[in-house]
């Protein structure tokens, strides 16, 4: 459901106009739809009604503490991979039952920390890792659920920075060394090994290699029980891809079948771990026309957001759709959009097909609820970006702006440079 919607000329979020944030807000400034939000999660129940899934949140998309209630409320899970992310689940009203804890390197601390707070399952993905829980566990006395994170050697054939199921990968434990390590972790002191996990990457709109990979997950299953070892959880890892562009939209009926053609008969509690599908089309970033400069042939809009803002044109060579919030009439035209950072880098479009624009016109740039506001950076000395989440006519600053002064509280000056510089001293006298 698309919740960003022009009404009288003017596009809005729900039912309150961008314009009407920005003046409030400033620009730059992230906005989220709880409609969309809510429609996202929903699709993932329908399609598996009468089958009961775990629904974990992957907070790394967007961590906000108002998205993840949202979800939350739902009844969404959360699946984290920091105790930083475990925290926000917590504060944000996720159950501690409904958390998994995956990453390739959890520190003793954080393990500690999962375990303090009695959360559903570790995911582990390294045989250290597994070695050095069991001592955290068993100096407690207590026992570590564990699922093994299995790298299928699959190809997600997504962008290469965000594929992980591949031999190549640093993620998980190799299919070929699966059986052997389970049989390992049946036996250490403080972990109960109670099933697999697999994630394959992100942003995948093809379902066959979901297909590929949770087949071999229920090969291992059978092997795994074969030799007498108790399998009862499966976690299927990341969800669905998004449109950006012109991706194909998979159906999540698709999606669905596949699991339960490929594990649906083993009778295993099953986990999946959406995020940006959840999340990716329910936020948009707001800006303002600084400037248009001619250079050249080329036409350059710059605008007052930046790739510290939305690292991921500049990162993965990411497409995001750009809009004006109150279109002005006359012919598109090939326009470089750029932010002010000095970096070539910071640039959301180049030669993209823009209505004419001038200073002070607002813009938005789509499907920036994922990945976005999680990947800001205060670089080039800029403030953070807030975050405002809508709510039908209603609207909530959900992250305000710092203001300077704050940014500059969060450093120190030692005693050995607490006097201003020799230069500094000679002016004042």
């Amino acid at each position: 459901m698309n919740e960003f919607r022009y009404a009288g000329g003017v596009l809005h979020a729900e039912g309150v106009p961008l314009a009407a944030i920005a003046d409030a807000v400033g620009t730059p400034v992230y906005c989220y739809s709880s409609a969309a939000i809510e429609s996202a999660y929903r699709a993932y129940e329908a399609a598996f009604a009468g089958r009961p899934m775990r629904i974990c949140y992957a907070l790394k998309a967007n961590g906000n503490l108002a998205v993840v209630r949202t979800l939350a409320n739902l009844g969404a899970g959360a699946d984290v991979v920091s105790e930083g992310e475990m925290r926000r689940a917590l504060a944000a009203g996720v159950p501690a039952s409904r958390i998994v804890f995956s990453g390739v390197g959890k520190a003793p601390t954080e393990m500690a920390f999962a375990l303090g707070r009695g959360i559903h399952q570790i995911n582990v993905e390294s045989v250290p890792e597994l070695e050095t829980l069991s001592e955290i566990a068993s100096a407690r006395g207590m026992t570590a659920p564990v699922a093994l994170r299995i790298n299928p050697d699959v190809d997600a054939g997504t962008h290469a920075k965000i594929t992980t199921g591949r031999r190549e990968n640093k993620f998980g434990i190799d299919h070929d060394q699966a059986v052997e390590i389970y049989a390992r972790a049946a036996i250490l002191p403080g972990i109960e090994p109670v099933g697999l996990a697999v994630h394959i990457g992100s942003q995948l709109t093809d379902v066959e290699p979901f297909r590929r990979a949770f087949t071999r997950l229920a090969e291992l299953v059978t092997e795994l029980r074969g030799r007498g070892l108790s399998v009862t959880r499966l976690d299927l890892g990341g969800g669905l891809g998004i449109v950006y562009r012109d991706e194909a939209e998979t159906p999540h009926a698709a999606y669905a079948a596949i699991v339960e053609e490929t594990v649906g008969g083993l009778g295993c509690e099953l986990a999946i771990e959406p995020g940006r599908s959840l999340v990716g089309n329910a936020g948009v970033l707001l800006t303002r026309v600084l400037y248009v400069k001619q250079a050249g042939s080329r036409r350059i809009v710059i605008v007052d957001a930046a790739m510290n803002d939305l690292i991921r044109p500049a990162l993965y060579e990411a497409h995001h759709g750009i809009r004006p919030v109150a279109p002005r009439a006359g012919t598109e035209s090939p326009a470089d959009v750029v932010g002010p950072v000095c970096e070539t880098a910071d640039t959301f479009a180049v030669a993209r097909p823009l209505a004419p624009v001038e200073p002070g016109d607002l813009m938005v740039l789509d499907s920036a609820g994922a990945y976005a506001a999680a990947m800001a950076s205060g670089y080039n000395g800029r403030l953070p970006v807030p975050e405002v989440l809508v709510r039908g006519g209603d609207y909530a600053v959900v992250k305000p702006r710092p203001s300077f002064e704050d940014i500059l509280d969060q450093d120190r000056i030692p005693d050995w440079l607490a006097a201003l510089p020799t230069s500094e001293r000679r002016g004042a006298a």
